[in-house]
């Protein structure tokens, strides 16, 4: 790519897939389950469809309309619209974040190969011991090897462009994920006892149901959908002018809450299948993938090809995320320093390395080393996720309602005669119920993270 020069999607799919991709994570597949079995099954499950339907569909659709509508990433967007230098700060917030977040998703993504690695070349029982995640974890040598192994997995993919690179994988990697999905869900529904676990996933139970039910789902929406990370600003600045936004959002919103309720047929009955019926082994929060599913699947008949077909059906959906903010980094450098496409990623990767290097030793040799209380990756997980997000959401609302205009989103949504199918939704949510959810979602992440309150 030439300097200056912006990169583009060659098809409506190629958006759908690689904003798909973006949001379909390790959120999707790990925290998504573990959060429903805590919250009430069905009800939790009913409380993240509504708000997807609605909360998700506003902000996809606010930040696509910002992105294309300038043409620009997050800091010449926001500035295309306002010179407020509020809205400013709002638009390096949005850039910053996804900086922060890949180095260490990224390590988690190394994780992930390494248990790809090891159920290639190990045994069951060794996978499925209670020291096996503790004892990788903490050996500072072996997470920067396959953190940097999954690095440069992400890094190839962004220098070979938009078209050719981000385009193209998503392409592959999306049916590819929805295959094993599927596979890995038809096995595990089959196992003694599993439908117990899918009646727990889909019907309703009241009695779980709680305020920290809709706050959960809110925060797990929030997270699941990549929003307020700049992810669908950059995407959208790349979505040609006849692209449908509303259309394109609705098959987001489709691809993105099927694999979610797919990670949850996973994962919940093949848990209520190994412990018989006890919920309680389903709130085993981060480690339940890296320590309960190995001793599920060390329980199933043909558990070490599940195990292999799993990890594979994670690392593609940590790599289209981690490709998604990466892109979004590059873009940045792009926009406002004028750096061609090779400068801006490799510069992107040598910050990558950097602050995943604290992440990985994090938990080994710089184990000590705590910001208030919290080893580098919890750390910039909460700055992130707790305190930057729902601050970059509220930015977002407020350059859409007060500078950008809702006359000028709906120019743009309808253009060339594109339907706007939910523009009253997204006009009441934008200007009232959006911010007062973001501020929600930050105020309750941060007494949570400070034991004021338990999520």
């Amino acid at each position: 790519m030439k300097k200056n020069e912006r990169g583009a999607f060659s098809s409506k799919l190629g958006f759908v897939l690689s904003a798909a991709g973006a949001a379909v994570g390790l959120g999707n597949i790990w925290r998504f389950p573990y959060l429903a079995a805590k919250y009430g099954g069905g009800a939790f499950l009913l409380v993240y469809l509504i708000l997807v339907a609605t909360f998700g569909y506003t902000m996809i659709i606010a930040e696509s309309t910002i992105g294309r509508a300038s043409g620009k990433s997050p800091v010449g967007a926001f500035r295309f619209f306002s010179d407020s230098k509020a809205m400013a700060a709002g638009g390096w917030l949005n850039a910053v974040i996804p900086i922060l977040i890949v180095p260490y998703y990224s390590v988690i993504g190394g994780w992930v190969c390494k248990y790809l690695f090891s159920y290639l070349t190990t045994d069951l029982k060794t996978l499925a011991s209670d020291t096996f995640f503790t004892d990788f974890i903490t050996d500072g040598a072996s997470t920067e090897l396959w953190f940097i192994v999954f690095t440069v997995m992400v890094i190839i993919v962004i220098l070979a462009g938009v078209n050719n690179g981000i385009e193209r994988v998503t392409r592959f990697m999306m049916p590819v994920l929805l295959l094993l999905a599927f596979i890995i869900c038809v096995y595990g529904i089959r196992l003694p006892g599993a439908f117990e676990g899918v009646k727990y996933f889909f019907i309703p139970n009241l009695k779980n149901f709680s305020w920290m039910t809709i706050v959960s789902a809110m925060g797990q929406m929030f997270y699941s959908l990549s929003i307020a990370m700049g992810i669908l600003i950059t995407f959208g600045s790349y979505m040609s002018k006849e692209t449908s936004i509303d259309k394109s959002t609705r098959q987001v919103e489709l691809f993105d809450t099927l694999i979610a309720v797919m990670a949850g047929l996973m994962i919940i009955p093949a848990v209520f299948s190994f412990s018989k019926g006890d919920p309680e082994v389903l709130k085993a929060g981060p480690s339940l993938m890296f320590v309960m599913m190995p001793k599920v699947f060390a329980g199933m008949s043909g558990g070490k090809l599940i195990g292999i077909l799993f990890f594979l059906l994670v690392i593609f959906a940590a790599l289209t995320s981690a490709i998604a903010l990466t892109e979004c980094v590059v873009s940045t450098f792009n926009d406002e320093f004028g750096w061609s496409r090779t400068k801006g990623t490799l510069i992107t990767a040598a910050v990558m390395i950097a602050l995943g290097t604290l992440s990985c030793q994090g938990y080994g040799p710089l184990a000590s080393v705590t910001i208030i209380g919290m080893p580098f990756l919890d750390f910039f997980d909460f700055l992130t996720n707790s305190v930057m997000m729902p601050l970059s959401a509220l930015a977002i609302c407020i350059l859409v309602s007060r500078h950008m205009g809702l006359k000028l989103v709906d120019q743009e949504v309808m253009r060339d005669g594109h339907p706007f199918n939910r523009r009253r939704i997204f006009a009441f949510m934008i200007r009232y119920v959006c911010p007062i959810f973001v501020i929600i979602i930050f105020l309750s992440s941060v007494a949570s993270a400070f034991g004021l309150i338990k999520i």
